[in-house]
């Protein structure tokens, strides 16, 4: 699977960073999706409910978005509208696509800073949920902050790529790894995707080989 960032070691790490943390938004959605279930059926059933599953999946969404513009991000799966864009030159093409490098990196970055001053008003007001549980804001919202955090290391980075790539006059390599992807990019995706799940799972067991002497056969 192409990704936007450089080659290196900087860039694995980020990357390792966000498959992880997207790996543990994807556990805990599953264990979301259980503890509601239990939560609806008590409710019909077993005249029972468990106190605050609506507020923490209302927790857990704002933070698995903020962690999903990290990961969509490194994967180049954001939605890009390129119906026109394949029309302009190779260098227009160049300069359109490190804008909107450009103009997401200041997005996350924004996002980051708005992001803390919620959670430092928070903090200095001692704010607590108003329900059952009285959670301390801080605590998911210092969570929602990690992931937008995530998010801006990654467009930086990528956007310090693009420019350098552009300054260079490396117009075709910008348009590669920041432009949309085409339909063979993502149709390799997806096969590269299936073909590593074949390669996780366990492959069925192949029957002995018995030689004819052990039947006593003999040639």
């Amino acid at each position: 699977m192409k990704t936007l960032l450089p080659l290196g070691r900087t860039s694995r790490a980020l990357a390792g960073l966000t498959d992880a943390a997207a790996l543990a938004c994807g556990w805990w959605l599953i264990a979301l999706s259980a503890i509601t279930c239990v939560e609806m059926l008590g409710r019909k059933l077993l005249g029972f409910s468990l106190q605050g599953v609506d507020e923490i999946g209302s927790y857990t969404y704002a933070i698995v978005g903020s962690i999903g513009f990290a990961h969509t991000l490194v994967s180049r799966s954001h939605t890009r509208v390129d119906f026109l864009l394949s029309r302009f030159p190779v260098k227009v093409r160049s300069a359109l696509n490190l804008l909107a490098m450009l103009s997401l990196t200041a997005f996350a970055v924004l996002s980051v800073w708005r992001a803390l001053n919620v959670v430092l008003e928070s903090i200095d007001l001692r704010a607590t949920a108003s329900t059952p549980l009285a959670t301390p804001m801080w605590i998911p919202q210092a969570l929602w902050l990690t992931g937008y955090v995530l998010f801006a290391l990654v467009a930086v980075w990528a956007a310090l790529h693009a420019l350098k790539l552009f300054l260079r006059g490396k117009h075709e390599l910008v348009n590669d790894g920041f432009g949309p992807q085409t339909l063979e990019e993502e149709i390799e995706a997806e096969t590269e995707l299936h073909m590593r799940r074949d390669e996780a799972a366990p492959s069925p067991k192949q029957p002995a080989r018995v030689e004819p002497a052990q039947l006593g056969v003999h040639a």
